[in-house]
């Protein structure tokens, strides 16, 4: 079976009424994100997922079949036995910094294909944008320290190669997760678990006959029994190693006092002129707990980090949405825009684009103007399909993540706090905001005429 019906039931059921009713008329649809759960930006992630279902999106032999037994009439199922889309999107890269209510993919389609795409590019851009913003605020309170990803085992079912392929995007270094070192190139590593040093007749003996086989790459677990026993065994066998012209990597604390055993076991390293041998933590970590013990002192040089990062703890959830913005009714191009008392749930009309006026290298603010703008700023929108064909550039996670360090250096701190942090101006286009108040103005008459 294909990715075809990897979508909700509604957006096949809506696009047989449309069929039956002679009616796909062009529309362009926006995707953004309301409110930001956590600080004042997000990193965009995900898109190349996207990008290859539109590719691939096909109706196959077991899909038809399925459909067939679940009341669309034969017309419609001939249809989707040829279906492909034709449209154009436009997209912010990955690795782009984006903020509150400015779309960061806009799809212009006939309104068949751009509805039925909605739900499984919301699923990818909401999850990996998600977590890609969360790494990067993690990375961000390491402070040069190196992030390892560890969360495979806490992620949410098949979602882990995308938590861990967005988690690097966010800028961790390495991750745990060897699939997804087979899957994307992303660098491994791990150390041992404490079944390991258990399964032996003593920490010690564990200890050594791990060395034995990776004695360029390893780093011991010293919390099993007890920390510091564990950080004396660490220190013998390093000195064995030293004696065969190899050297210890690190010792990992996985549980207690972080601040006070790492300071602790700092201090008998360097004592057992081990200063080479790194401290990594590890244990329910997130970006406030790594904050607090850096800004504390703890001399940790590395940090594991899971649940947390891949559930995105403690906004588990993105709040992106898929919202219709123009119809194209024959030569003409009607803007629509939800119109509601809840002044936060409106959406903007017509076809758009985003513009980042940048002062001095740093970011200022982001205006959204209508396509057809020009705005003297950097154009964040780019077109990554066109009728139907992908024209993007496939970006290595090298260049990814790249752009991102650059649009992180050019966002002030201000907007990078981690609590508190002051929320980026996002303004309107003069042009699209009068078109925003003719709309709501002609949608009051309308209403008042009928009433």
């Amino acid at each position: 079976m294909s990715n075809a019906l990897a979508t909700d039931f509604y957006q096949l059921t809506m696009m047989q009424a449309f069929w039956e009713s002679g009616y796909n008329p062009d529309a362009t649809f926006d995707y953004f994100v309301r409110k930001i759960p956590l600080g004042s930006y997000l990193v965009v992630a995900g898109l190349e997922n996207v990008v290859e279902y539109i590719k691939n999106l096909r109706f196959d032999k077991k899909d038809i079949r399925f459909l067939s037994k679940h009341g669309f009439y034969p017309d419609f199922i001939d249809y989707l036995r040829e279906f492909k889309f034709t449209g154009d999107v436009f997209a912010m890269p990955e690795g782009s910094i984006a903020f509150q209510n400015e779309p960061i993919i806009t799809v212009t389609a006939p309104i068949m294909e751009a509805q039925l795409i909605e739900t499984y590019l919301l699923n990818k851009m909401n999850f990996s944008t998600l977590v890609a913003t969360k790494a990067a605020r993690v990375v961000q309170a390491a402070n040069g320290k190196d992030i390892i990803e560890f969360g495979m085992r806490r992620a949410h079912g098949e979602g882990y190669l995308e938590a861990t392929r967005a988690a690097y995007v966010g800028g961790c270094s390495s991750s745990s997760n060897v699939m997804a070192g087979v899957r994307y190139g992303i660098p491994v590593a791990g150390t041992m678990a404490h079944s390991f040093v258990m399964s032996f007749e003593s920490e010690i003996a564990a200890f050594r006959a791990y060395a034995s086989v990776y004695p360029d790459k390893s780093i011991f677990l010293v919390d099993t029994y007890d920390t510091i026993e564990g950080t004396n065994n660490a220190i013998a066998v390093a000195k064995e190693l030293e004696s065969l012209g190899k050297k210890l990597i690190g010792v990992r604390i996985d549980s207690g006092d972080l601040l006070s055993l790492s300071k602790k076991v700092r201090r008998m390293l360097d004592r057992a002129n081990l200063g080479y041998v790194k401290i990594m933590a590890s244990g329910d970590l997130n970006e406030w707990r790594i904050k607090d013990l850096l800004d504390k002192g703890a001399p940790i040089d590395m940090f594991g980090v899971g649940t947390e990062l891949v559930t995105a703890q403690p906004k588990s959830a993105l709040g992106g949405i898929y919202k219709l913005s123009e119809i194209y009714a024959g030569t003409k191009n009607v803007p629509k825009m939800k119109i509601t008392d809840d002044a936060a749930k409106m959406t903007m009309p017509g076809r758009k684009a985003v513009w980042r006026i940048v002062r001095n290298g740093k970011f200022d603010r982001d205006i959204i103007s209508l396509a057809n703008e020009k705005i003297d700023g950097v154009r964040m929108l780019h077109k990554v399909i066109e009728n139907g064909e992908i024209i993007m550039h496939k970006e290595s996670l090298d260049e990814i993540r790249s752009r991102l360090r650059m649009d992180l250096e050019a966002l002030p701190s201000r907007y990078k706090e981690l609590d508190n942090a002051v929320a980026y101006p996002v303004e309107l286009s003069k042009k699209l905001a009068k078109l925003g108040e003719k709309i709501k103005k002609n949608m009051k008459n309308a209403l008042g005429t009928r009433s």
